[in-house]
């Protein structure tokens, strides 16, 4: 049994995919890019701005299911460029503080609507 989870705080699936699923026990939550959900437009301004968007997005997600990152088990970080990965990881770090989950960070030839950065996640529920 699968539930569709979305929040109206973070960018709406804009193809043939949802948001999140709720699942077993688990929330799987779509990779998000760097859109501001109000306006729907890019965040631009580097990887650390790019970055901080994406974690907002999925955030918004999480607490709809009244979930934080500490229920994070697993990410998926995909880079357009390797090089932004210290930048990256930086910003990364100040959402999991405790207990970070299990990740992996693979450069990517390209990435939706030309961004540097877009990541994954499963969280489970307490």
């Amino acid at each position: 049994m699968k539930t569709v989870v979305s929040s109206d705080r973070a960018p709406q699936a804009i193809g043939p995919y949802s948001q999140a699923i709720k699942a077993n026990g688990f929330l799987f939550v779509s990779g998000q890019i760097p859109l501001d959900p109000i306006t729907g437009q890019i965040v631009y301004g580097g990887i650390e701005n790019q970055t901080h968007q994406v974690l907002a997005n999925l955030r918004a997600i999480l607490e709809r299911e009244n979930l934080t990152f500490t229920n994070v088990v697993k990410t998926s970080v995909f880079l357009k460029d390797m090089d932004d990965f210290a930048l990256m990881n930086n910003v990364y770090s100040q959402y999991f503080t405790e207990e970070p989950p299990a990740r992996a960070c693979v450069q990517v030839a390209k990435l939706p609507r030309d961004v540097s950065v877009e990541i994954e996640l499963i969280a489970v529920y307490p």
